[in-house]
């Protein structure tokens, strides 16, 4: 069974979660798991960062961070999703995307970490991003604010 909780910060935009619930389920679905527990949680800029000293013991700011709560091994997966909305929107800008693809890929890639990818070297930000932009073609990320 897929379970996925979803919770935003107020102050910032409000992703539609039953949009953002059919993403994650497209990851799982296309990498052929039938069990997970997780939540994404959408914050700021600062409450990511202040994540990212505590675990990582590095001073900058991120997109997204993954966290598995159980063991790879196990068949299901839980885990916890945050993703800084304002430094999405800020990707979007660079990368010249749009804010919801942006964002969509963000949930893709945190769950692709919560299932085993990496993308330490060269050769895993390669196979990260092809499985990336495989699911975004089967993903309505148009939706995630709007529904």
């Amino acid at each position: 069974m897929i379970k996925i909780f979803c919770q935003s910060d107020p102050d910032l935009d409000q992703p539609i979660h039953v949009n953002v619930k059919q993403t994650a389920i497209n990851v799982f679905n296309f990498n052929n798991i039938a069990d997970c527990d997780l939540s994404f949680i959408f914050v700021s800029d600062e409450f990511l960062s202040d994540l990212k000293k505590k675990y990582f013991q590095k001073d900058h700011f991120t997109d997204v961070i993954a966290f598995r709560l159980n063991e790879y091994e196990e068949s299901l997966v839980e885990g916890e999703v945050y993703i800084s909305l304002p430094r999405a929107k800020e990707n979007a800008r660079i990368f010249n995307q749009p804010y919801a693809k942006e964002v969509s890929r963000l949930i893709i890639h945190g769950c692709l970490h919560l299932i085993g990818f990496k993308d330490d070297s060269k050769t895993d930000k390669e196979i990260m991003r092809k499985n990336e932009d495989d699911i975004l073609k089967i993903t309505n990320w148009e939706g995630v604010f709007t529904s």
